[in-house]
């Protein structure tokens, strides 16, 4: 922070030189408010559905972007899932409400829906790096089991 870099996971970055900034390179789509993603969880028609509950202080979520969804295995496993985004930064009281509905105190958080619009039990709290994520998206979004 003295360094005047505002990058909380490379604090000393300007005074080596400025690094590119690295994205997600997942087109998350933003979700505002519970009627935003109930709407987008019931136009998903017959997709899973990642939430990702992230906010601009959140220092996981940051590291989630980087080193996580940047991963080209992770970003292949999820071509196919809608991946939704709740930004939380401002606190809102739409935002306390979403975080509310699914009893989370703040991000990090990922909460998966099946192809109906009903929520998994499987959860992510917190940063996985990819290989621990890319087998939570397996627990996540494996068929149910037939018995």
């Amino acid at each position: 922070a003295l360094s005047g870099n505002p990058d909380l996971l490379q604090p000393l970055a300007g005074i080596r030189g400025a690094p590119a900034p690295v994205a997600s390179a997942i087109a998350f789509e933003p979700v505002n408010s519970v009627a935003d993603l109930d709407a987008r969880l019931r136009s998903a028609r017959g997709r899973y559905v990642m939430l990702d509950f992230w906010a601009e202080w959140c220092v996981s979520c940051k590291e989630m972007d980087r080193f996580t969804f940047s991963d080209p295995r992770v970003q292949a496993r999820l071509k196919d899932v809608l991946v939704l985004r709740a930004d939380v930064t401002a606190n809102s009281a739409e935002d306390q409400a979403l975080l509310r509905r699914f009893s989370l105190f703040g991000p990090p958080g990922i909460v998966f829906f099946d192809p109906q619009g009903q929520e998994l039990a499987y959860r992510v709290i917190g940063f996985e790096p990819p290989e621990k994520f890319l087998g939570s998206l397996a627990r996540a979004l494996a068929p149910p089991s037939r018995g």
